[in-house]
């Protein structure tokens, strides 16, 4: 039973870091352009069968994991300035349906590419099996998993705290106008946003593909879990949304432990109360 709980916690633990990395980058876009981005769960999807296509045409598992999030970014780019930027005085409601519009058509693309039937990637030799850690055999994907994203969210909170865009971007999360009066072009600092929010989708999708497998509605699928995670957070708390990511995935850990029919309906037991009990989230303010 000790085995059994360790695992599960390493195995949410993972989960929960997957669950941060897109839970920040929505948390940017809906900070610094005040916008709930529909389209963030295909792009996790998008990243993920990039990753398996590059994969299997270059052979580079590495290569794949490296080149679909930049990839992502490109659509991201794409979204933001053909479309979303066209609409940012306009009224709020056609930012969300020409996302949510964005995200069935990237899906049905989805489809039409790569078929409605999943598929699974296989991470490479020097990934595969089972790492002894003397107390418990784990897979060593799994494990390299947890170090990785562990290492990129250190890099992102660095990123956002230490460099002069990162302090812009947060500047952009707590008062947009004020950016605009310091000067500095806010069309780009909604690019790069939208940009760094779809790189993180994109990567949380690569790096999923060999856990759960690809499927064209992972998408979908996922976009609850990230609004929960901004939820939980608070709106515009990185920090929170990093914290609140991995809470959740070890949330389904215990619950696979010992109410397995219970792993999705813990999330949004746990949104619930945060509702009711602190609706700004753990780490909001407004």
């Amino acid at each position: 039973m000790t085995f059994l709980i360790i695992s599960q916690i390493l195995n949410g633990l993972g989960l929960g870091m997957l669950y941060a990395l897109v839970g920040v980058g929505l948390t940017l876009i809906l900070g610094v352009l005040n916008i709930p981005n529909f389209a963030h769960g295909v792009l996790y999807a998008l990243g993920a069968y990039l990753a398996f296509t590059i994969a299997n045409v270059t052979g580079s598992f590495y290569f794949a994991m490296f080149l679909s999030p930049l990839l992502v970014v490109l659509v991201g780019f794409i979204l933001e300035s053909q479309g979303v930027r066209r609409l940012y005085h306009a009224h709020h409601d056609y930012q969300l349906l020409f996302l949510f519009a964005c995200a069935l058509i990237i899906q049905e693309i989805i489809i039409i590419i790569w078929g409605p039937i999943g598929f699974s990637l296989l991470p490479p030799p020097s990934l595969s099996g089972a790492v002894d850690l003397g107390f418990l055999i784990y897979p060593k994907y799994r494990l390299v998993l947890i170090c990785f994203a562990f290492f990129m969210i250190v890099c992102l909170y660095l990123f956002l705290t230490k460099t002069n865009l990162g302090a812009i971007l947060r500047a952009g999360i707590e008062n947009r106008d004020m950016v605009k009066v310091l000067g500095i072009n806010v069309n780009v600092v909604f690019l790069y946003t939208f940009g760094l929010g779809a790189y993180l989708a994109g990567l949380a999708g690569a790096l999923s593909a060999p856990i759960m497998g690809l499927t064209p509605s992972m998408g979908l699928d996922i976009l609850p879990i990230c609004f929960v995670v901004v939820v939980v957070a608070g709106l515009g708390s990185i920090p929170g949304a990093i914290i609140a990511g991995i809470l959740i995935g070890l949330s389904q850990g215990a619950a696979t432990i010992w109410f397995p029919e219970a792993t999705n309906v813990v999330i949004y037991v746990m949104m619930g109360l945060t509702i009711i009990f602190r609706p700004q989230g753990l780490f909001g303010v407004r």
